[in-house]
């Protein structure tokens, strides 16, 4: 098992970070992180998180100091340059409407390879930035890879697009990194609902916090 991710992923992360998330996270959006030495900086890792906006991925990127591999649909990675871009930015495909094994074998892989992925608990955008029908794949991911969770609280991206806009409004986020939260012993069923809630019980404290 590999510890931290390829060399070129790895630079293309920083030039993307520096260039382009970080500015508009911290001078943009007046971005606040907070503690964000509770990140693992190698090893296998799988950070969870509440999801409201399209920009959650690379900020929770930029935030916890590694990259982070998320899932992307399958036709992406038929596009020239941009499947060269996003393999080494860690995405990994995934077939539409495939089944959850599918993606659970990918990700796993990705562990295997060095990388932190990420897992939006929810599955899906809300409203609220809440979690309020969490899904059990990144329990799942942790039992089978006995790969820690790291809860991550997103607070404020559910406001970056107002229904109708073309453009980012510029208001003010706040990520908070929690402590990780051991995986589960194994996958049973109740052992991955009690993670799974642990999850979601510290995220929505941290995002209680507000700004």
């Amino acid at each position: 098992m590999r510890e931290r991710e390829p060399v070129a992923s790895l630079i293309l992360y920083h030039l993307f970070k520096w260039s382009v998330v970080s500015p508009m996270l911290h001078v943009y959006f007046r971005g606040k992180i907070y503690d964000a030495q509770n990140v693992p900086q190698q090893g296998r890792l799988i950070v969870v998180a509440n999801h409201a906006s399209d920009f959650d991925p690379p900020i929770v990127s930029a935030c916890v100091r590694r990259p982070v591999s998320y899932m992307a649909k399958e036709e992406l990675f038929q596009v020239p340059v941009l499947s060269q871009a996003i393999r080494l930015y860690g995405a990994y495909p995934v077939k539409r409407g495939s089944a959850d094994r599918s993606a659970i074998r990918a990700a796993l892989a990705q562990l295997e390879a060095g990388w932190a992925v990420g897992v939006f608990l929810q599955g899906t955008r809300t409203f609220d930035a809440r979690i309020s029908d969490p899904k059990l794949g990144a329990a799942l991911l942790a039992a089978k890879s006995q790969a820690p969770l790291l809860p991550v609280s997103l607070w404020g991206t559910q406001a970056i697009m107002a229904k109708g806009s073309q453009w980012p409004r510029p208001v003010p986020l706040t990520i908070r990194i929690g402590q990780p939260i051991a995986p589960p012993p194994s996958t049973d069923r109740a052992a991955l609902e009690s993670v799974t809630q642990q999850c979601v019980d510290t995220i929505h404290q941290l995002h209680d916090l507000g700004r």
